[in-house]
């Protein structure tokens, strides 16, 4: 039995698109630690990140900018908003995620329309499993 063929239709090449587009600005945000304005946005961290070692900090910042492993389980929308990583500090190895939130401009309510620089505000949140 011929299987039917996957019908794709221009509502889904607009949202493949537009979810393209986010992830795109996603990461051009989160490689360069904040610091391209044309993708606005604010970088914050939990109490207990902020605890840890100067060197921990500085490996946390590299591995976020350089975190690349996005698969179905960690980005399954495919907007590249959330990863899982770890650091050495002293002896022990720290599990931390990142977290990538859309906002309005004002950063009080979700963003009306994600893809839309004018509109939307990034905030990168640095935390431990049990800030989560």
């Amino acid at each position: 039995m011929a299987k039917e063929p996957i019908q794709i239709t221009v509502d889904d090449e607009v949202a493949a698109a537009r979810i393209a587009l986010i992830a795109k600005q996603n990461d051009q945000f989160r490689t360069t630690w904040g610091a391209d304005f044309t993708v606005p946005g604010r970088i914050v961290m939990t109490r207990g990140v902020a605890a840890l070692s100067h060197e921990a900090q500085v490996a946390i910042m590299v591995a976020v900018m350089q975190f690349s492993e996005f698969t179905e389980d960690n980005d399954p929308h495919g907007t590249h908003d959330f990863g899982i990583f770890t650091v050495t500090e002293g002896e022990r190895e720290v599990r931390l995620y990142w977290k990538l939130d859309l906002y309005d401009t004002r950063y009080e309510f979700g963003s009306d329309d994600c893809a839309d620089l004018n509109k939307t505000r990034r905030v990168l949140t640095i935390l431990l499993p049990e800030d989560y």
